[in-house]
């Protein structure tokens, strides 16, 4: 039997500020590199249909802080 480690995850979903067309009103680059600045890491995006992003969907490792 082989030694494995197990990780814990958290998950953090963003909606970013959208625009009536249902369309980013600005760059999400600001808000991406705040959350990895406190270990998260951008795993998915969920798109509307006709174009634009719902939601960014993070993950970090259970157990980290810095929030």
């Amino acid at each position: 039997m082989s030694d494995s480690i197990r990780f814990s995850w958290e998950y953090k979903v963003v909606r970013p500020d959208r625009g009536p067309a249902l369309k980013e009103v600005e760059d999400p680059e600001t808000t991406l590199n705040e959350c990895g600045k406190h270990g998260w890491e951008l795993t998915e995006t969920i798109d509307y249909v006709g174009g634009g992003t719902k939601y960014l969907v993070f993950k970090r490792r259970r157990g980290v802080t810095n929030e």
